[in-house]
């Protein structure tokens, strides 16, 4: 037997593959895709698990509250179909751009009176803890057989070298691969590919590119 457990960290996923062809998380069919990366083969109960940084609502703010409601129904659906969804917080703090010589224009904002720029960045705490630990609790177990791992995060590599040595799992690397972006007025996204570390600390490799991910998105 081959049972096979997929543990998707959903941030990383959006935001090195959902983000980069246009689409949020409740137009994607986390099914369909779960059906394709698990080709046939045995998964194990609780084999489809899912983490992520839970959306804040803030008073009197429309977009927080927007996306509260969208994550509360992408975690409705996903439990509907046996999803094991893990979350953590997400933190969000205050930061400072100065503008100097590493910003466009820098010299018109100077000239404006504008020497910095204030601004609120989120970031999921604890999802690669929650995610490493599954790993390794689930090896310890003799849970499953094969971990698909849907995730770029290289601070999964320690774990994922314990349960491949000690426990003898196998390790299958899902990554994503796409081109740079014009997009225009001298404007580009940076290309998107695997991670080395990933690559060389896994038995498997997968690397999936824009066409792959389109065909799971729902009409």
């Amino acid at each position: 037997m081959n049972r096979v457990c997929i543990f998707v960290d959903s941030g990383n996923f959006y935001h090195l593959a959902l983000k980069r062809i246009g689409i949020r998380e409740n137009e994607f069919s986390f099914d369909k895709f779960a059906e394709f990366l698990f080709d046939g083969r045995d998964f194990i109960e609780d084999g489809k698990r899912f983490y992520v940084g839970t959306v804040r609502q803030k008073q009197n703010d429309h977009e927080s509250t927007h996306a509260m409601k969208n994550q509360t129904r992408l975690f409705t659906e996903l439990s509907k179909s046996d999803w094991v969804i893990k979350t953590s917080k997400l933190k969000t703090r205050k930061e400072k751009l100065i503008i100097d010589n590493r910003v466009e224009n820098f010299e018109a904002l100077k000239k404006q009176g504008i020497k910095e720029i204030k601004f609120e960045r989120s970031r999921e705490k604890g999802i690669d803890v929650k995610l490493a630990t599954d790993l390794v609790v689930g090896a310890v177990d003799e849970k499953y057989d094969t971990a698909i791992i849907v995730s770029s995060d290289t601070d999964l590599i320690p774990a994922i070298d314990w349960v491949r040595k000690r426990k003898k799992k196998i390790v299958e690397y899902i990554g994503f691969s796409f081109p740079e972006m014009d997009l225009g007025d001298g404007e580009f996204l940076e290309a998107i590919r695997p991670t080395s570390g990933l690559i060389g600390n896994s038995d498997i490799q997968r690397i999936l590119v824009g066409s792959d991910i389109k065909k799971f998105v729902k009409n």
